[in-house]
């Protein structure tokens, strides 16, 4: 016996089926930013607890975030850190580049000298991001202290002077949420107000 599909039952398995699909990719990007936001606060915590969390299963969860990793949208995992436990404190270095061409600077962006000349010194580079806006680059780090800060960006100012008009030195004085985790004293920040 000979199955005759017509028309109309051909378009509606088809648009069944893209249907489907679209609604499959929405549902894996869905999960995916689902995986993303719990892991900004909470990635220390066992894949079990975590796939619970977000209503997976944990092969589901490894999967997700294998797939993450894969495509680059995860790059990597590190400890947030209280650096006033360990005798550090935190500043920030706004930048305003000179009108020299990009290229140049972000050469050494890439070979990471700012990184090295930084180590040198003994400070830590927590961030380092390109802006937009009044100033063009800044740099999140921790110091011993505000006399080290200040001399990293006079040093700072002497080895790149021809990409750099000009600087803005600020100490962070209580750090409320860094890297997506808020800071466990958050109570204390009564005492800095």
């Amino acid at each position: 016996m000979e199955t005759v599909f017509n028309k109309e039952f051909i378009l509606e398995v088809f648009i069944g089926r893209y249907r489907m699909a679209k609604r499959s990719k929405e549902q894996v990007e869905k999960d995916e930013k689902t995986v993303i936001i719990k892991l900004q606060s909470k990635a220390k915590e066992s894949i079990d607890d975590l796939a619970e969390e977000c209503g997976f299963s944990g092969p589901k969860l490894r999967r997700i975030i294998n797939n993450l990793e894969e495509k680059g949208i995860i790059w990597g995992y590190h400890a947030v850190t209280d650096f006033d436990k360990i005798g550090l404190s935190e500043y920030v270095l706004l930048i305003k580049k000179t009108n020299i061409p990009l290229d140049k600077l972000a050469e050494k962006i890439i070979n990471r000298d700012i990184e090295k000349f930084a180590e040198k010194m003994d400070i830590i580079i927590g961030s380092s991001n390109y802006l937009h806006g009044l100033y063009d680059w800044i740099l999140c780090f921790a110091a011993e202290d505000l006399r080290q800060a200040k001399k990293f960006d006079s040093e700072f100012l002497k080895y790149f002077k021809e990409y750099v008009q000009e600087t803005q030195l600020l100490e962070n004085i209580f750090p409320v949420k860094r890297s997506g985790i808020e800071n466990p004293r958050l109570k204390d920040l009564k005492d800095f107000i």
